[in-house]
């Protein structure tokens, strides 16, 4: 966003002077048409014959002020200002080297006066304007500067004024998330200055913030328009479409921008085109190509903000979080200041699980980057993964075996700290079977706590006591539910973990008191180019001295991002120590092969007021010991609406005839109802 620190009021002094002692039109000349080192170079010359001379010493004041050396200019205008305290030229020449020395508090009391002394002094009105929206009290700088264009209308320097005032105004309503006021003033702006390139990409940016991405993409367009600005605007266009989801769109938007510079090309230009072009190949996944650009870029700008920034994120995109931070890191030590450095280090603390840093971060974001959008929802985000929340569900299951059963859970996750959480989970279950007319139910309270030990091992354990009342008993039994998460490696996480449970699937089993010790483990590898493993090994041994072995694995390839969309074949393998078919499905070899479609947009990923859901399609085959190959399915799916970033509820369902449900020749469906809730605005800590 482009703010306004100075408008340069340039109201030259009408000056009579003796043509015949000193001709000073030359000097003059340099000072109107911008060439001040010249001007300054000049007016030396002739203060060296006529020291003493107001207009020289204004002359001069004026070129070295507007040459950066506004410091000195200040010292002597203070020094005119003794010599001609009541001269109202000099005394304009100072308010002005107030506003170059960014004295905006000083220059607004001393503005004040000028106007009160000369209510039409178009130079007094333009520089309180000025002063006004440097100070950003905007709407009274557009009182004073319509005021200024009163005395001189159409003025220039006061119609430059007046567009920076409104750009100031709208980004400041922007910031405040007032984004209809913002609109309007931008719109005025417009109405004012015609297609004017800073309003546009202003106006842009406002929809891209506001999430109105089809009115971004009108604005950009209607800039593509003006031919001198047709690269600025393919870079936005490309970035509406990244935020549509559209990457292939994207590349080819920003491809034809990166193509179109020149030698000629504004630097900042050429940048912002080379920026968005390599954002899009990383993107579009072309790690490759947008290594071997960066790299070129890092020879050509060593230590450059701009290109570290890339390649911190292309080591984002690639899981590579260690070397990103030290990009960042970098960054930070260039300029503390660096909103990239700060998000960006805030995102790669929280990918490596260093939450407490990456609350600091995002905070620091905010100390230079006051009500930042995107620094205040990063906060929000980890506010809510830190706040007490509530997981509840109920569900109806039944099947072909004349079973039924009806559940309700909730589980319930306290964080004490970034690091340690305290949970608890109750279930109750009801299961009949309507041939037989058992009826069985069951209550289960678990309580324990989950621990990250270091960012990249968590322990979770829960221990608990159920219940059960059946047809020709009543028991209790222990629950308990140990494992580690471990991210060892890039792009992979193992869990490992320990389970016991009472088998509670219908009436039959539960009245038979049958306790399970599964013993696990999980593995999954994720990949840079869309492929994905994921396996499960599990040895169970039961009450009835029975045991159990389970491998299940997936391969898995990712066709599109948003909505998720991915194809695989999944492989089953279970055997047991002991055939009891007449008790419950215990083949001494099953095998199930199937292959499926999943259609996913994930609740994470879901704004607020937003749908989300989870299709699945699965069809294979199993093979039941030595007989023939049975026709294998499954359908699941959850459909739901996320209210808040705090509230959500879902439908799910699941119809399956896999035998290792229960046995062979079975269907299976369950249809159920969840809710999640974050019921506190995080906890104390």
């Amino acid at each position: 966003m482009k703010t306004l620190k100075s408008i340069i009021c340039m109201s030259f002094l009408v000056v009579v002077c003796n043509a015949t002692a000193q001709n000073m039109q030359e000097g003059f000349s340099y000072l109107e048409s911008g060439q001040y080192a010249k001007a300054e170079q000049f007016f030396t010359i002739i203060l060296k014959d006529y020291p003493n001379n107001k207009t020289a010493r204004l002359c001069y004041g004026r070129a070295i002020g507007l040459n950066g050396k506004a410091e000195a200019a200040q010292k002597l205008f203070t020094e005119l200002l003794k010599d001609y305290p009541n001269d109202f030229e000099v005394k304009l020449n100072y308010g002005e080297s107030l506003l170059w020395n960014a004295n905006f508090r000083e220059a607004k009391t001393y503005y004040a006066a000028l106007v009160s002394e000369d209510p039409n002094s178009f130079a007094a009105l333009l520089g309180y304007a000025n002063t006004l929206s440097n100070l950003k009290a905007y709407e009274e700088a557009l009182t004073y500067v319509n005021k200024a264009l009163e005395v001189s209308p159409g003025n220039p320097n006061a119609m430059t004024s007046k567009k920076y005032i409104y750009l100031g105004y709208a980004y400041q309503n922007q910031q405040a998330q007032q984004y209809e006021s913002a609109e309007a003033l931008l719109t005025k702006n417009l109405e004012l200055f015609g297609d004017d390139k800073d309003t546009l990409l202003n106006l842009a940016n406002l929809y891209l913030i506001w999430e109105q991405l089809d009115k971004a993409e009108a604005i950009y367009k209607r800039l593509a328009e003006q031919a001198e600005h047709k690269t600025l605007a393919l870079n936005g266009l490309a970035l509406v479409a990244h935020l549509n989801g559209k990457e292939k769109q994207a590349l080819a938007l920003s491809t034809e921008a990166y193509n179109r510079l020149t030698e000629t090309t504004e630097a900042t230009v050429a940048q912002q085109t080379t920026e968005r072009y390599i954002q899009a190949l990383i993107w579009t996944k072309k790690y490759k190509a947008a290594t071997r650009l960066i790299e070129q870029l890092i020879t050509d700008y060593p230590n450059q903000n701009w290109v570290l920034a890339l390649r911190a994120t292309l080591n984002i995109y690639k899981s590579n979080f260690k070397q990103s931070l030290a990009d960042y890191n970098q960054i930070l030590a260039n300029d503390s200041t660096s909103f990239d450095g700060n998000l960006g280090k805030a995102n790669v603390l929280k990918a490596l699980g260093r939450y407490d840093e990456a609350y600091t971060s995002a905070e620091n974001t905010l100390r230079f980057y006051n009500n930042q959008k995107d620094a205040v929802n990063f906060i929000e985000q980890l506010d809510v993964k830190f706040s007490p929340q509530l997981d509840s569900k109920v569900a109806h299951t039944f099947d072909n075996g004349d079973n039924k059963a009806y559940m309700f859970s909730t589980a319930i996750s306290y964080p004490l700290s970034t690091k340690l959480s305290l949970l608890g989970n109750y279930s109750y279950r009801n299961t009949n079977n309507t041939v037989t007319d058992n009826t069985a139910n069951s209550n289960s309270l678990s309580l324990g706590l989950a621990y990250q030990i270091v960012p990249n091992i968590t322990f979770r354990g829960t221990a608990g006591l159920t219940t059960a009342s059946a047809e020709t008993t009543d028991y209790t039994q222990l629950l308990t539910d140990l494992s580690m998460n471990i991210k060892a490696f890039k792009l992979q996480t193992l869990d490992v973990g320990y389970k016991r449970q009472v088998e509670s699937f219908n009436a039959d089993l539960l009245d038979r008191e049958l306790v399970q010790n599964n013993y696990y483990a999980n593995y999954n590898l994720s990949t840079n180019f869309n492929l994905g493993w994921y396996t499960q090994l599990m040895h169970t041994t039961q009450s009835d001295n029975n045991t159990r072995n389970l491998l299940f694995t997936s391969l898995y390839y990712n066709i599109l991002p948003k909505p998720g969309l991915k194809v695989g074949v999944n492989y089953q393998y279970i055997t047991f120590k002991d055939q009891l078919p007449t008790i419950y499905f215990s083949p001494e070899r099953f095998n199930a092969y199937e292959v499926f479609i999943n259609l996913i947009k994930d609740e994470a990923v879901a704004k607020p007021k937003e749908w989300f859901y989870n299709l699945t399609g699965a069809f294979g085959y199993q093979f039941i010991e030595d007989d023939p190959k049975q026709t294998a399915y499954r359908i699941q799916g959850a459909f739901g609406y996320k209210f808040s970033e705090r509230s959500l509820l879902n439908i799910y369902g699941t119809h399956s005839n896999i035998a290792s449900a229960t046995a062979a020749g079975f269907t299976f469906t369950e249809i159920g109802l969840r809710f999640k809730w974050v019921f506190l605005e995080r906890s104390s800590f």
